[in-house]
Formats: structure tokens, sequence, C-alpha cells
């Protein structure tokens, strides 16, 4: 049987939702359940207006065209993450201004951060809007990344598409920026197969959001369109299996905790084998744990091996292991952008692991994973 990496993990009370849903006839975008899931998460968000989406990708994009973001505009992100969050600037018409990674959580870096938007604003290229990142479920540092943002008259769009169930500075991660986003994709802590979510305390651009979702159709009785929309709204069903999963997200929260102190009991040992940290600021759901291969090799025995490398020996064990992300500064599709920070990012990439870490994976299944990890980082892999 294989482990997966992240693989969704119902609850067993879907087949009932979904079969209420299917009672009612709505099968369609939007319906009883897609309202029911927004309130829900209002509730355990503490956001005050919430919109389900499709995916977290079309989440972002309304994000963005929502505060007028458009053709020759700058938004800045972070190169360490996943391709979506760039996608979602150029979907706009906007140029990407990518920011380094901080050493502490791998986070975009509020100094570079700084750095990049005062050079962008002297070469006659103002910043718009920042889109942060809380990569792989740590929070990133939000209030240096708030006062960044201050100092220059700038939004922030908060991608907490990692963190459902993460805090910082005890409070909710997708509750932090002027529009935050939630994904509910398959490998999400809470999946709804595949789905997204904008929130904010500002009416007006969810309005504008939830207008734009909808085909952007204007009020009459035909089909009156004065403006470009998009089909992004979540189906009836998938909002169904989402409910279905949210009362669960504390017990899954404390299972991935558990996965991750459990990999870092049994392998800080290895000589190499480095975790990340958690800022006393910040409780991390732990989406993912991650690894970076780095420090000395011990000459009593073979060096660590590359993270490819790595990945294919546990692949034929059947176990999926992945790279961390690959910077948007070294893909084809974004080497054009101007990329402020140092090379930790790339650094990572080189070095960086993703271990097993959903919430249905097994004590039986960590330790098959422990164990084979511990073969290959101390003998070599074959």
């Amino acid at each position: 049987m294989r482990i997966w990496l992240s693989p969704p993990h119902l609850s067993g009370r879907e087949g009932a939702l979904v079969q209420e849903a299917l009672d009612s006839g709505w099968v369609a975008p939007l319906g009883p359940m897609v309202d029911a899931f927004e309130a829900d998460l209002s509730a355990a968000i503490g956001a005050e207006h919430v919109l389900a989406c499709s995916s977290a990708t079309a989440a972002l994009h309304l994000a963005l065209l929502a505060i007028g973001i458009g053709a020759g505009d700058r938004v800045a992100c972070p190169t360490f993450s996943f391709v979506a969050v760039a996608n979602a600037i150029r979907y706009t018409g906007a140029e990407p201004l990518l920011i380094g990674a901080e050493a502490y959580s791998w986070n975009m870096c509020p100094n570079a951060l700084e750095d990049a938007i005062t050079r962008s604003e002297r070469a006659g290229k103002p910043v718009r809007a920042i889109m942060m990142v809380h990569l792989y479920g740590m929070p990133a540092d939000f209030d240096a990344i708030r006062r960044v943002a201050d100092a220059h008259g700038l939004l922030v769009i908060e991608d907490a598409a990692n963190a459902l169930g993460s805090t910082y500075h005890q409070r909710a991660c997708g509750r932090l920026g002027d529009l935050s986003v939630l994904s509910f994709n398959g490998n999400k802590i809470i999946t709804t197969s595949g789905g997204g979510a904008l929130l904010s305390d500002h009416p007006e651009w969810v309005a504008r959001a939830r207008y734009l979702s909808m085909q952007a159709r204007d009020p009459a009785p035909h089909y009156e369109h004065s403006q470009v929309g998009y089909n992004y709204r979540m189906s009836n069903l998938l909002a169904a299996v989402g409910r279905a999963q949210l009362p669960d997200l504390p017990d899954r929260v404390a299972r991935r905790r558990a996965h991750f102190e459990a990999y870092r009991a049994a392998l800080s040992d290895v000589p190499g084998v480095v975790f990340t940290e958690e800022p006393a600021a910040c409780f991390s759901n732990r989406w993912l744990s991650c690894l970076r291969l780095d420090g000395p090799n011990n000459a009593d025995r073979p060096p660590l091996p590359p993270p490819a490398v790595l990945c294919s020996a546990m692949a034929k064990q059947g176990i999926e292991v992945r790279p961390l992300w690959k910077p948007m500064h070294q893909q084809a599709a974004y080497a054009w952008c101007d990329y402020v920070g140092d090379d930790l990012a790339d650094q990572l990439f080189a070095g960086g692991l993703c271990l097993p870490s959903g919430s249905s994976l097994t004590d039986a299944e960590r330790t098959e994973v422990i164990d084979q990890l511990r073969r290959f980082l101390v003998d070599g892999c074959p």
C-alpha cells in the first residue's frame, strides 16, 4: 500500500451531507450548502465576509481584481512558493516582483520586501499590493510585512492556502490580510476535492469579487453583462464535503503536528538534517513536515543523498516524498521578473524535502517512513 504525501481525509459524514444536497435538487454551483459552508468558515476564522470559490487560485485572482489590480501594475510576492501566486498576478496583466525567503520560517523576508519596494519606487515602477504566503502552514511574519505595507500605503493579500488552523499572535491565519485566501484542494487539511475561499472584513471587496465570480451578471431579467466575469463559484455538492470535515479541523491539526514532532525526534540526530523551528508568535498546523539536508557531512558515513535521489529511492519503497518548491526566479515562466533576495530559496530547493504528513497517516505508516529515511540518510541510497 502506497504512503502518500497528504491524501484526502474523509470524515465519514460526507455521504449524508452530499445526499442532503442531492435531495434538495441543488447540484450546480451555489446553493444552500455553499451558503452554509461560507457561514461555517466565517465562524471558524472570524472573517465577516466569505466567498466560496472553485479554487484558491480563483480566489487569489478575484482578490486582486477586487482591489483594482490590472495591466501595468506590480505586486510583490514570494519567490519561494507554489506557482499559483505568481500566476494569479499575471492573470490580471500585472507583474510579479519576486521577494526572497527569510531563514527562520522560509516565508517572504520583510527586509527584502522593503528593499524591493523601495528599489521599484525609485525605478518609477511603484508596487500596488503585497501578496504574502504562509508556506507549508508556517505563519509568515505578518506584523513586519504589515509595517512595510503601511509605510508604502499598500494592501496585503494573505495566501493562507496551506494554513487553515494555524495562528499568528493567536489570530487565525486567513484573518490577517486585507483580503485572505484559503484552499480546499485534495491535499489540504480540509478538502472539497477542489475549492477555495476569499475572506475579508471589507464588504465592498467581497461583493465585487462575488459579482465577478458569477460571470459579472448585471441585474436584469435577461443575461446582461457590462464587464468580463468568471465562472469561479463553488459547487453545492463540494461545499457539502467541506462542511462534513470542518468540525474535525482541531484534531487534524493536532495529528499533523504530532507527525512533525515524531519526525524531528527520530531524525534530528542525523548530521545535516535540519527542521524548521516555530517562532514564538506562531502556531503552525504543520500542513507538511519539511526538512533540509544541510550542514557538514560526516566523514564516517556516505554523504547525504540529493533530494531527487532520495525521492526516487523512497518512491521505490512506496513512499511519496517531494522536493521543496522551486523558486519562481528559477522558473522559465517567471525568470524575466525582478528578484530581490539572497540565495536561500535556491538552497531550500536544492536541499529540502516534504515528508508524508496526512492527518490520516497511521503511526505504523509514519514509522515505516522514518525507518526508510534513516536507512537512506545514514547508509546512503542504493
